[in-house]
């Protein structure tokens, strides 16, 4: 038995409706459960209880048993003076509260199939606890559900957003730059590739944007990409020069080369590629927060991200080494990725932050638009017959997924909710 299960219990009113009394035998009728309290504090605030004759307001706290009131301290505690019922597994001991009050003490009751079915997913050794229960929840319940963990994902992906915008004294246009940035390293260099964003501010790359070989020695340069004198090539000697100069101007302070990761990864990912991508975005594309802002069509959003790295890297994948050409283009899969993970929500977060629903929508409507995402945990939910049509529904089932299957958290899921109570 888990204090988190009882909790679940007293929420959602699935104790024994008859019968509920106090230790001391006085009748029990909640009348109001409360809120959940994430806080220090009792478990449950704002509740309304009818013991015997008189109706409380006031707290609950639950524990397994009652003597682990004073296990914790509560006891000696003013913040729990207003708890007006001790809701326990097991009673082995009065309840007092630091004023030396006794506490009314009632031991829950419940239907015992409740903890059985929670058992079962909670002991359960698969990725997806549920896997093969699914067919308890119905179509629209489940539909409803991943239609708020996909937003539930938007909130969470904008509250670092918001971190960032924090970060730049309220600045959209460095925000945007910054979160663009990370998400060019695509997770491996994420880190790196911020890092390299916020020692290099956008205003000054945006004084060169005219010149592609100085915007690619900025980026390159604050990399700590460009330190190797033992490079002879000619292209990336003008960078390195075009680099020192540039940053004595602008008194800038590279990165350490040694962040970023090229071990295990596909040589078109290399983040000397992403990178050179990276300047094709800045050079190319003129206000990029204003046409973010201002596009509304799938198209629009894509035609901005399909870039092309210059013509060096057609035979390079890193520096003075020569390959195989092949064009580096910024292909369909790295701009979806990106339109995901930084478009849409940075979209969503805007509308919020400005009161403008409409960017919000834009947000939803874009996911919507957008295929479903390709990885191992969204192949798991397909061959349980989960249908995923779209970016907004892959968004839920990854949210799902990472946020409720992975920690185990049934009692806060739906489908958990509807499978323990079935």
């Amino acid at each position: 038995m888990t204090e988190d299960f009882l909790q679940y219990i007293w929420q959602h009113s699935l104790y024994l409706p008859d019968g509920n009394l106090t230790t001391e035998g006085e009748t029990v009728e909640p009348l109001q459960p409360g809120q959940a309290n994430i806080h220090a504090g009792p478990d449950f605030t704002d509740t309304r209880v009818r013991i015997g004759d008189t109706v409380w307001a006031g707290c609950v706290e639950i524990h397994l048993r009652s003597s682990d009131w004073e296990r914790h301290g509560h006891h000696t505690d003013p913040a729990y003076n207003n708890v007006v019922l001790h809701v326990v597994y097991q009673h082995d001991a009065d309840t007092y509260n630091a004023r030396r009050q006794k506490i009314p003490v009632m031991e829950l009751h419940f239907d015992p199939r409740y903890y059985d079915n929670y058992t079962r997913l909670a002991d359960s050794k698969t990725r997806i606890a549920c896997h093969d229960r699914l067919d308890k929840v119905d179509t629209f319940g489940l539909t409803s559900w991943l239609e708020r963990l996909a937003i539930e994902r938007l909130e969470q992906k904008a509250g670092a957003i918001m971190q960032t915008y924090a970060a730049t004294d309220s600045n959209w246009e460095e925000t945007l730059y910054q979160r663009l940035a990370r998400n060019f390293g695509f997770g491996l260099n994420a880190l790196p590739f911020e890092s390299l964003a916020r020692s290099l501010p956008l205003n000054i790359l945006l004084k060169r944007r005219d010149n592609r070989q100085q915007v690619e020695a900025l980026l390159f340069g604050q990399a700590g990409m460009l330190a190797d004198e033992n490079i002879t090539d000619a292209y990336y000697a003008e960078l390195r020069k075009e680099y020192l100069y540039l940053q004595k101007k602008y008194s800038l302070e590279p990165v350490n080369r040694f962040l970023w990761k090229f071990l295990r990864l596909r040589p078109i990912n290399f983040p000397t590629l992403r990178i050179a991508q990276f300047a094709a975005l800045i050079y190319r594309n003129d206000h990029l927060f204003s046409q973010i802002i201002e596009a509304e069509s799938t198209d629009t959003f894509e035609k901005l991200f399909d870039l092309q790295a210059s013509a060096y890297w057609d035979t390079h994948y890193v520096f003075g080494k020569d390959s195989l050409k092949r064009n580096k283009s910024f292909g369909k899969t790295a701009i979806r990725t990106i339109l995901i993970n930084t478009i849409v929500p940075f979209l969503f977060v805007y509308g919020k932050a400005r009161g403008k629903d409409e960017f919000c929508a834009r947000a939803v409507n874009l996911l919507e638009s957008l295929p479903s995402e390709k990885n191992s945990i969204l192949t798991q939910w397909e061959k349980l017959g989960i249908h995923n049509p779209d970016a907004f529904t892959s968004q839920a089932l990854l949210q799902l997924a990472n946020e409720y299957c992975r920690p185990k958290r049934c009692l806060s899921c739906a489908i958990g909710n509807r499978i323990i109570r079935n």
